[in-house]
């Protein structure tokens, strides 16, 4: 039977308090790690736990944390990345408005391990609740001593602020983010030097999303063995799905990694609303292609999803029944991703422009023969070819889409008109 371990505290009463967290066993974790564990022991922990980030890489967390060279003349920084501007995901504002101390106990754990003293929580401006109580929480922990100088007695000493973004998407993007947090234009930066060598102010830096980091205290106290029996080898541990669209019970789910697509769906969120059919499912927010229906048996994890041609990404599940046009579902994502766009990589800022202006035309009944081999030509000029992902995710989901739905697009350029008006 799957017991829930990140979302156990948020239906208590005041769970974003100090006093409920303890007493749920919070920040046992740090207390064990600063008695019991040498910072190498903590990074070789959650090597074996096979813990891969929640942010959408899927990158091995362990490994991350091990790439941070050793001694030095310089600072080492662990950011957090709370900006969750994909849209169809809010798992991490659930962490940060319910679980706050979850957090900032990862945060400490991680900072130990990986030898830094300040960490900086990267939170979009938009999450006015989330801010205010990481604010309260970081000042009872402060008062507790579980931050601060000299951390329950030992000689680690570890501070924790929030910096809030304003509402740009590209932040998400970690090196786009360091350089917002440096007070620059959020720009992704050309890697190499990788954020673990040369990040923050040019010095070591690991950055880690709010569920990541999450999982941290929960490794320590039950075992990497216990978060490696959950879900599949290669992918374990719980994960949080956030289900929103036409759907019964859209919400934010903890379930195993690597639950069928369909189960979530149909049996967790209750399936289709009433005499509607689904048509697709967005698996990992509108960066991750779309899977038609008939597909939905594909497992929730980075390996089955990347197979299928897709991938988990934020875990943001988006249903869409058979009562939607896909193209203008395609339309409305790529408008999306031309709007925040930072502009920096010409095949981006020019190629969305482009990809907009043929949808938009196909879409009001316009279209013309040639246009959908003109969107196929202008993907492949745009993926692969940016300094970050979002052009390729905005790529993928238009070539998916045109894939599986081609028919509704040539309808809408035949008939000069949506079928589904």
């Amino acid at each position: 039977m799957f017991e829930p371990v990140l979302l156990k505290n948020i239906e208590v009463a005041n769970g974003h308090l100090l006093s409920a967290y303890e007493a749920g066993g919070g920040y046992q974790a740090l207390r064990k790690v600063l008695s019991e564990y040498t910072p190498d022991e903590v990074v070789e922990l959650v090597k074996q736990s096979n813990l891969r980030g929640r942010g959408g890489a899927g990158f091995p967390t362990g490994m991350k944390w091990s790439f941070v060279p050793k001694g030095g003349d310089k600072p080492k920084y662990l950011c957090c990345n709370a900006d969750e501007g994909e849209p169809g995901t809010f798992k991490d504002r659930i962490i940060m408005e319910r679980d706050p101390h979850q957090l900032i106990e990862g945060l400490a754990v991680s900072g130990y391990a990986i030898g830094a003293e300040t960490a900086y929580v990267y939170v979009r401006g938009e999450y006015v609740t989330a801010i205010r109580r990481l604010e309260q929480a970081i000042a009872e922990a402060h008062e507790r001593g579980y931050l601060g100088k000299g951390i329950l007695g030992s000689d680690f000493n570890f501070a924790v602020y929030i910096h809030c973004g304003a509402g740009a998407y590209i932040c998400g993007e970690e090196t786009a983010m360091l350089e917002s947090l440096e007070g620059k234009r959020a720009q992704p930066r050309l890697k190499p030097p990788f954020p673990a060598v040369a990040g923050l102010y040019a010095s070591p830096t690991v950055i880690n999303n709010v569920e990541t980091l999450a999982c941290v205290p929960h490794i320590v106290t039950r075992g990497a063995a216990w978060f490696r029996g959950i879900g599949p080898d290669k992918s374990p541990g719980p994960k949080l799905y956030c289900v929103s669209g036409q759907v019964k019970k859209p919400g934010l789910y903890e379930l195993p990694m690597g639950i069928p697509l369909k189960e979530l769906v149909e049996e967790h969120a209750g399936g289709p609303l009433p005499g509607r059919k689904i048509k697709a499912v967005i698996p990992g927010g509108v960066s991750a292609p779309v899977i038609p229906e008939r597909e939905l048996e594909v497992g929730m994890d980075f390996d089955s999803l990347a197979a299928a041609g897709s991938m988990l990404g934020s875990a943001g599940v988006i249903v869409v029944d058979d009562s939607t046009c896909m193209v203008k579902v395609a339309t409305r994502i790529i408008e999306f991703f031309h709007h925040e766009s930072c502009g920096k990589c010409t095949p981006c800022r020019e190629g969305l422009n482009w990809v907009v202006k043929v949808l938009r035309r196909i879409e009001a009944g316009e279209g013309a023969p040639g246009d959908l081999e003109q969107l196929d030509m202008l993907c492949k000029g745009i993926f692969g070819n940016t300094f970050c992902a979002l052009g390729d995710g905005a790529a993928m989901g238009l070539r998916a889409a045109l894939k599986h739905f081609r028919d509704e697009f040539v309808a809408h350029i035949e008939e000069g008109r949506c079928p589904y008006h």
